[in-house]
């Protein structure tokens, strides 16, 4: 916790330069680069085969309802960072979507919700949290597995292992069937979008830029700072319904 306060107030301290310009504030390019070589070779011995194995192996069918259990065990968590930035209709909706997939689409494994005409999940997170009580962006940062982020990002998804109120609420095992669920849902992304992620990672002149490029441009359209390119972040493990809109078109 003392390392996330450190880099919160560094993110706060100082000035925002990557808002202001296209030039992306990265002072520890350097071993940002380091750790992306890493992560690349991860993705490449083990979550890029495991990943089409996966999509291979699992019907389509299956993998949508793994998808929607683990949507919908991420829910509680929207609410709270709803709550705290103050949103509360997103909030009311979130929590009516958690109700209605919960009990009538048995868990979440069915989405009653969207056939009811329910609006989506608003997928907050506490780095947008941050973001609405005006902490900046903070240097970028590439971190190990994680991949892609920034210094406000990086505190956000620390938090965010804690925001969720069914931690507290289900007993062990089942407290982490969502933590489960949320990896095998990754690993569909993976698989699925296997040739985006390829052409990034894989087939660009500079990966390690590119991939940074597309990251920003991505999470500031989230929160509605800039324009998007659908980037699909490989290494996360909560993919937009912005970004698999945008690759699908």
């Amino acid at each position: 916790m003392a390392v996330t306060g450190i880099i919160l107030v560094a993110a706060c301290a100082q000035p925002d330069p990557a808002v202001s310009r296209e030039e992306p504030f990265d002072p520890w390019e350097q071993e940002n680069r380091r750790m992306h070589e890493f992560n690349r070779a991860v993705d490449r011995t083990l979550w890029r085969p495991a990943g089409k194995g996966y999509t291979n192996i699992v019907p389509d069918d299956i993998e949508t309802v793994i998808s929607r259990f683990a949507e919908n065990l991420s829910l509680p968590a929207a609410v709270v960072n709803n709550i705290l930035q103050g949103n509360m209709k997103s909030a009311t909706e979130d929590t009516y979507r958690f109700v209605v997939n919960s009990t009538l689409g048995l868990g979440g494994m069915f989405d009653p919700a969207t056939e009811l005409n329910m609006p989506q999940k608003s997928s907050a997170d506490f780095g947008e949290t941050l973001y609405t009580w005006g902490v900046n962006e903070g240097p970028y940062m590439e971190l190990p597995l994680l991949g892609p982020s920034t210094a406000r990002r990086t505190v956000g998804r620390a938090v965010d292992l804690f925001t969720n109120p069914l931690t507290y609420v289900l007993p062990s095992p089942e407290s982490f069937y969502g933590t489960g669920a949320g990896v095998a849902s990754s690993l569909g992304q993976r698989g699925r979008f296997s040739d985006t992620i390829d052409a990034i990672l894989y087939e660009s002149a500079d990966s390690y830029a590119t991939s940074r490029s597309l990251h920003q441009q991505n999470r500031r359209f989230k929160l509605g700072t800039g324009a998007s390119d659908g980037y699909l972040d490989p290494y996360d493990s909560a993919v937009s319904d912005t970004n698999e809109d945008s690759i699908d078109e």
